[in-house]
């Protein structure tokens, strides 16, 4: 890897996928004496909960609940 003059570098995918980072996720580089490591900010949220959170308020529209019944049951 190389470190670019802004000081980033690029996580190749295959390890992103491995250790469940996903475009949007906030890290931290932690020190731990002999190196440097990238860790999730909040270790206890899943990849799940992560992406609920970065989905959160991006729909366009807005359905009442009548209306998404309806479509769902294809009425």
């Amino acid at each position: 890897m190389l470190l670019n003059s802004k000081g980033q570098v690029t996580i190749p995918a295959e390890l992103r996928r491995s250790h469940g980072f996903v475009e949007g996720d906030e890290v931290d580089v932690v020190s731990d004496g002999s190196g440097l490591r990238i860790v999730h900010s909040a270790p206890g949220a899943t990849r799940g909960r992560r992406l609920v959170e970065r989905m959160r308020g991006r729909a366009t529209v807005a359905w009442s609940t009548d209306e998404l019944m309806a479509l769902l049951r294809d009425e």
